[in-house]
Parts: C-alpha cells; sequence; structure tokens
C-alpha cells in the first residue's frame, strides 16, 4: 500500500528541460503508483510553486496537499472524473463541455488534427477528444516542430499547435478547469490551473499572424521528423 511520506527523494523539477505537455498527461492520466510516487515527493511542492510563479498564475500558489495514500488518491480520481450519471462530476472529454456541435464532429476534427502529423488511432476504442489524447498529440507537434529544419516547417507546426489549443484544448479545458475547482478542494485543481495557465502562455506563444488553415499542414516534410508517438485511447 503506497503511503505518502518523508522517504520519498527530494528533486527539484528543471521546468525548462521539461515537456510541460507530457508532464500534464503523466500527472492527470489514471491512477498508478508510479503517478502517486512522483507527486508525493515533499520537494514537488516548492517546484509547483515555482511553475506557478514561472507561469503568471494569479494570486498565490494554493497549499498543494497531496493525498495521504495511493487508496485516497484512486478513489478520489475514479470519482472526479471516471464515475457519476450520467457523466461524471468533471469529465476529461471535450465533448462533454462542447455543446455547439455534436459530439462525433468534434471527434472527427481532432482526427484530422492527428493525421497531419501521421499518427494513427484505433477507431474501435479511441476516444479522440480525450485530455490525454489531446496532450500527447501536442507533446508530439512540440517534439516535431522542435526537430524541425526549415522555417517553412516550423511555422506549419507553429500553426498546427497554435490552431489546435484555440479550437480544442482551451475550447474546454477552462471549464474543466473551473468545475473542477468548483466540486473538489483536492489537489487536482492546483494542478489543473497550471495545465490551462500553461496552455494559453503555449497558444500565445506560437500563434502566428494570419487565419490558420487545416490544409496548410499537410507538410510530407513534417511527419518524416516525428517521434513515434502512441496516443492514449480511452473508453467512454
Amino acid at each position: 500500500m503506497p503511503v505518502a511520506s518523508e522517504s520519498h527523494a527530494c528533486v527539484k523539477v528543471d521546468w525548462a528541460d521539461l515537456d510541460l505537455y507530457r508532464f500534464f498527461a503523466f500527472v492527470l492520466s489514471s491512477p498508478l503508483a508510479e503517478r502517486f510516487n512522483t507527486l508525493a515527493q515533499p520537494a514537488l511542492k516548492d517546484s509547483l510553486a515555482g511553475l506557478w510563479r514561472q507561469l503568471r498564475c494569479t494570486g498565490d500558489f494554493p497549499d498543494f496537499a497531496w493525498f495521504k495514500s495511493y487508496e485516497e488518491y484512486e478513489a478520489t480520481y475514479i470519482a472526479l472524473f471516471d464515475v457519476g450519471i450520467p457523466e461524471p462530476p468533471v469529465p476529461l472529454f471535450e465533448s462533454a463541455y462542447d455543446k455547439t456541435r455534436p459530439a462525433q464532429e468534434i471527434a472527427l476534427e481532432n482526427t484530422w488534427f492527428y493525421d497531419a502529423l501521421g499518427l494513427k488511432w484505433d477507431s474501435r476504442c479511441a476516444v479522440p477528444d480525450y485530455l490525454i489524447t489531446q496532450l500527447e498529440f501536442l507533446a508530439a507537434v512540440h517534439y516535431t516542430l522542435e526537430n524541425a529544419q526549415d522555417s517553412a516547417t516550423r511555422r506549419s507546426l507553429g500553426k498546427l499547435e497554435a490552431d489546435f489549443l484555440s479550437r480544442h484544448m482551451l475550447n474546454w479545458a477552462l471549464a474543466a478547469g473551473s468545475k473542477l475547482n468548483g466540486v473538489s478542494g483536492s489537489a487536482f485543481g492546483p494542478l489543473m490551473i497550471l495545465l490551462t495557465a500553461f496552455l494559453q502562455n503555449r497558444r500565445d506563444e506560437v500563434s502566428t499572424a494570419g487565419e490558420s488553415r487545416l490544409y496548410e499542414y499537410y507538410d510530407p516534410g513534417v511527419s518524416s521528423v516525428a517521434r513515434p508517438v502512441q496516443l492514449e485511447v480511452r473508453k467512454r
């Protein structure tokens, strides 16, 4: 039975060397002992407070009290994000928040973005608008952009990332964060605030002048430099 204690190694996080898309995909994914132990490290609270300041979040960093046991962590995660009628208290799916379009249309547009980078998903079980799937996609875009060899490819990838952030991630993550902080005072609240602040900062960083168009992203040279990525899939 994993229990949070002072015995965990105190390791400071160097945020400059960490892909925050992957970090948030890791800490907000379904419960695992590895995730529990990572977030139970005593030094992580100070590191997250530093990230809070770096991202210019509003106000002071809230008290980040991690769960005392794995069982408490797992039960809280399931109660918030996985179980509920007709849906969990805080669904981690875009279509649960965007009611202006059919869920099938939202899912299809997500897959168009994934296809632009040559990423495939299993239509028998994948949910394209799941938070972790979207974060893993953005991590792949970021990695590809960082390793692109020419300015034209970098511009195209920047448009892809900015457009996906605006049309999808920021279309619902802010609402999910507000809902989470309204129903729970758990440690997941500060993590979601940090995630949305990072998404907004990143969108502003990669945004370019002019209106993006999805067809611009279909560059045969783009996917050839991408690291293979397995998108996480999730059943509703």
